[in-house]
């Protein structure tokens, strides 16, 4: 059966491959050697197919991450958002060019006449026009800029900040993807190798079943001694069951880390080790918590929060404004001129609103107290899980070294109580319960060596940067 190839570095962890649940490679060899065991076949020892789609490295996986994350999406739209109000309210202080026209037709007219004189005053003639002009034409365009607004001026580097703050949260973003996928993958593996051992663990309670019964056709075992047997290879079944649905969901969970809504696998040959080891290159570690980027992104959005508190007091002060306006009609005008140009200075003084700038007041202070105590909150938090990252490296090393050890004992158990039981000694019940345990370690063994690689992608990315 093949195995997969999993490589860690301090301590090295490796894997061996099991038929059977024989004696694992890097174990001592039990000086009681077992005779081949009888031939079985069933159709739960065929493994699961692997999937249609297959991911073979890490930068496979972050490709599909770049393209089709809906999260990151999400966080480099709000970044666009930031940005767009950063520009809106630039536009708040650039000057504004308006232009307007319109045309004016009367129904009610009159008819009057008018005396008009030559160039040295005698009369010339009289001249019929229309009051007021039947069809008329008219424009104006006008230009508006302010020349003191502080709370607009100011806005500006308020939505600077908070710009600042979403393209840190986009940084975050990709840590935490980085760690799901890279958990999801390590997650896989470990799937697969647990369906490994259960298919194993059937195989080896079939063969155990198949020499009870040929040992009670020959009189050396009873039917107490054959339903235990079968009793351990329904159990084995059981655990296969439910072992392949593990695996199946997680190939499920990794598909939909990468944007997949299908099962995604794991290439057989695949390196674990140099997989998170290139994921965890996609980082860098953070000098302290701080400049971890969602305390980052919290402390800056702190920052906008101080700055809207001191804009609404820019709100009492006075606005100046400058306006230039071009305007022209078709009507007659009669000794004014058809187009006119002015400019204006406009002195506006805040003095009541009802108390609108007042209740602004009391929300920004409410604000930054807010975002205050959220960034203490999650400063706390990120110093704490740094803290946990470290020490479950630590238990998952100690662990995986105890496990070792524990599988090292069952399969030494679980061999001699086979050799004991086909030499006539011990009981079918001392058998499967040897057996059951054997599997039972050789799961805990592949669960605590994968936590290791759990636990040391989470110390590293739990105090880091993520800029891909």
């Amino acid at each position: 059966m093949s195995m997969r190839k999993v490589v860690l570095s301090l301590p090295p962890l490796v894997f061996a491959a099991s038929t059977a649940l024989a004696q694992p490679a890097g174990t001592a060899p039990s000086a009681h050697a077992l005779p081949p065991p009888p031939a079985v076949s069933d159709a739960m020892l065929t493994p699961v197919p692997q999937p249609k789609r297959v991911i073979a490295t890490w930068d496979e996986a972050l490709g599909y991450l770049r393209a089709r994350s809906t999260d990151l999406r999400v966080a480099l739209d709000q970044v666009l958002q930031a940005e767009a109000q950063t520009r809106t309210a630039l536009a708040a202080y650039l000057p504004t060019i308006n232009a307007t026209g319109t045309y004016m037709h009367n129904f009610l007219t009159s008819t009057a006449l008018q005396l008009t004189k030559d160039a040295a005053g005698n009369p010339a003639g009289v001249t019929t026009y229309t009051i007021p002009t039947e069809n008329s034409l008219g424009g104006s365009i006008q230009l508006q800029q302010a020349l003191i607004n502080v709370q607009a001026f100011d806005l500006i580097s308020i939505d600077e900040l908070g710009g600042d703050a979403a393209k840190l949260s986009v940084d975050d973003q990709k840590r935490t993807l980085l760690l799901g996928v890279a958990n999801q993958i390590v997650s896989v593996v470990t799937a697969e190798r647990e369906a490994e051992i259960n298919r194993g663990g059937l195989r080896v309670a079939l063969q155990q079943a198949e020499i009870t019964s040929r040992k009670q056709a020959l009189g050396a075992a009873n039917g107490l001694d054959v339903v235990r047997a079968k009793q351990n290879a329904a159990n084995a079944r059981a655990a296969l069951v439910t072992g392949d649905e593990a695996l199946r969901e997680a190939r499920e969970a990794l598909g939909l880390a990468l944007g997949i809504p299908e099962e995604t696998g794991v290439a057989p040959d695949i390196n674990v080790d140099g997989m998170v080891q290139s994921a965890m290159a996609s980082c860098r570690v953070a000098p302290s918590v701080d400049d971890r980027a969602d305390v980052a992104a919290a402390h800056t959005k702190l920052q906008a929060a101080k700055r809207s508190l001191r804009n609404v007091y820019f709100q009492f002060l006075p606005t100046v404004y400058a306006q230039s306006a071009v305007s022209t009609t078709s009507q007659n005008t009669g000794f004014a001129p058809s187009t006119t140009w002015n400019i204006q200075g406009i002195l506006s003084v805040p003095i009541w609103d009802g108390g609108a700038r007042y209740g602004a007041l009391r929300s920004a202070r409410a604000a930054e107290d807010i975002a205050s105590q959220q960034l203490e909150a999650l400063r706390r938090q990120a110093i704490v899980q740094v803290e946990q990252a470290q020490r479950q490296l630590l238990v998952a090393e100690q662990s995986a070294v105890v496990a070792r050890e524990q599988r090292d004992l069952a399969a030494q158990n679980d061999n001699m109580t086979q050799a004991a039981y086909m030499a006539g000694q011990g009981t079918s019940l001392e058998l499967v319960t040897a057996s059951e345990a054997h599997r039972q370690a050789e799961l805990n063994l592949t669960l605590q060596e994968f936590t290791v690689v759990k636990a040391r992608v989470l110390a590293m990315l739990a105090l880091a940067s993520c800029p891909w």
